[in-house]
C-alpha cells in the first residue's frame, strides 16, 4: 500500500466516551493524523469558519460527524457544510449511533459521503473507526488542501 500523507480530521462529537474511543483507534493506527474535537455543532462551525477560540484551525481534510449533538444537532451541521461552496468539497462521514432509516436517507440526501453506525462493542468501535481512517487516508483521493 501507498505511504499515505497525514490529514486534518475533525471529530465532532459530544460523548467523552466515544471521542476516547476514536482518538485510541487514531492513534492505534500510527499514521499520524492530526484529530481536532469539537463537542457540539456551534463549535464545528466555529472550528470550519475559523472564529472565536478557533482562528488558527486548519481546514479538515475529513469531517467525523455525530448526529445527536447540542446547539446545532449534526443534521443541520452536515447542510451547512454541503451547502457551503468553500466547505462542500470536505468529505463527510456521518459517525452515530443511530440505525434508524430516516436518518441515514436524510444524512445522503444532504450529501453525507458516508454513514457508519457506531458498533457498541468497544473493539468493533475502534475497528470501524481505523477502516474509516484508513479508507479516507490511503484510499480514497482527498482534494487538494487550500
Amino acid at each position: 500500500m501507498i505511504a499515505a500523507s497525514p490529514i486534518d480530521v475533525l471529530l465532532v462529537e459530544d460523548d467523552p466516551g466515544d471521542e476516547l474511543m476514536t482518538r485510541e483507534a487514531f492513534e492505534d493506527n500510527k499514521i499520524g493524523n492530526a484529530l481536532h474535537v469539537v463537542r457540539d455543532g456551534e463549535e464545528a462551525l466555529d472550528f470550519l469558519y475559523r472564529r472565536g477560540p478557533h482562528i488558527q484551525a486548519p481546514r479538515p481534510d475529513l469531517i467525523l460527524l455525530d448526529l445527536n449533538l447540542p446547539k446545532y444537532n449534526g443534521r443541520q451541521v452536515l447542510e451547512k457544510i454541503k451547502s457551503d461552496p468553500d466547505l462542500s468539497d470536505i468529505p463527510v462521514v456521518v459517525l452515530t449511533t443511530s440505525s434508524a432509516e430516516e436518518d441515514i436517507v436524510r444524512s445522503y440526501k444532504a450529501h453525507a459521503n458516508a454513514y457508519v453506525t457506531k458498533p457498541v462493542d468497544l473493539d468493533q468501535f475502534i475497528g470501524a473507526v481505523r477502516q474509516i481512517d484508513e479508507f479516507f487516508v490511503q484510499v480514497v483521493r482527498l482534494p487538494h488542501r487550500r
